[in-house]
């Protein structure tokens, strides 16, 4: 059988502008803008200040809760050891291929790898795009990033992608996001970040684990022992989750990262709202052949039937 629960690569985890007020300039992105809060005395009261008999306080409000965690800064060193230079065999084989050939990057391009990890994505766009930016949330990676990344084109900062704003002047041609966006717990503001980052006309890819398939915990592979056919079960689908992901079960069973899940009609609607119109869309299948036995061809066939991942091509609306 094959299991489902998957991070950026693919692999299975066993089950010259100045900042705005108040604004942090990283690198080229303004992050976190901020309006400083005022307090002011109450004014004496001038006239009779007693309550009618009928008055009824106003509730208080609850603050909201914070945001998750969404950071990997404390799976670094394991993700980075994971991906290494070139990707995981699922990036080589389906995700780097499928993102580079949707995003069909030209010479002359300025693209952004939103929410970057260790730059395995940028390292395949140096030799074919004009310049690169790669930008994620955890310093460690980011440096890793910068140690394991000769070409001289690419550009690595640490940076929030659900809160990125670019200068003007400063946009791109092109974007990505690869196996992240379901890490990220603000699928809006990370949806506004990528639109923001890009010129008008501007084309990005968004690859996902396919939301219809591939819910960790809430899908697995049956087995119909009458028709000799393997099968795709999913228990939940339209409900978000927040679900925890163990990164090492059996040595640190109390290390997780996030995994959003979010269905489809989620996805599309956040991008569309910030101004993003879906122009492509591949499902991505897997590579990996089953061992020789009685079950292989049914593995095998039910593997090119249905995707492990969702590729989606968008472009910036004017």
């Amino acid at each position: 059988m094959m299991n489902d629960k998957r991070g950026r690569d693919g692999k299975r985890f066993d089950k010259k502008d100045k900042a705005p007020s108040g604004g942090k300039r990283v690198g080229q992105f303004i992050l976190g803008e901020k309006t400083a809060g005022r307090k002011f005395g109450k004014p004496k009261p001038t006239t009779n200040t007693s309550k009618p008999a009928n008055h009824k306080p106003k509730p208080k409000r609850t603050p909201p809760a914070p945001a998750a965690a969404t950071s990997w800064e404390h799976v670094a060193p394991w993700y980075d050891h994971l991906v290494g230079d070139e990707g995981s065999d699922y990036h080589r084989h389906v995700l780097l291929p499928a993102t580079l050939r949707l995003l069909a990057p030209k010479s002359t391009d300025r693209i952004l790898d939103l929410c970057c990890g260790q730059g395995v994505l940028c390292r395949a766009l140096a030799e074919r795009a004009g310049s690169v930016v790669g930008v994620d949330v955890s310093p460690s990676l980011i440096a890793a990033a910068r140690e394991r990344t000769s070409a001289a084109n690419v550009r690595f900062d640490v940076a929030d992608a659900r809160r990125l704003a670019v200068p003007d002047g400063e946009a791109f041609d092109a974007a990505a996001c690869v196996m992240a966006l379901h890490d990220v717990d603000d699928l809006a503001g990370l949806s506004r970040s990528l639109a923001a980052a890009l010129k008008p006309g501007g084309r990005a890819v968004v690859v996902i684990m396919h939301p219809c398939f591939r819910v960790p915990r809430q899908s697995s592979w049956g087995w119909d022992d009458d028709r000799k056919t393997q099968y795709r079960r999913t228990d939940r689908y339209l409900t978000p989750m927040n679900i925890p992901i163990a990164t090492h079960p059996g040595s640190a069973p109390d290390e997780h990262t996030r995994f959003f899940h979010r269905p489809l009609s989620a996805v599309l609607t956040a991008l569309g709202d910030a101004g993003l119109a879906t122009a492509a869309c591949e499902e991505l299948t897997g590579h990996r052949q089953s061992e020789p036995g009685p079950r292989a061809r049914a593995e095998n066939r039910a593997r090119q039937e249905i995707p492990i991942f969702l590729a989606i091509g968008v472009v910036k609306l004017p």
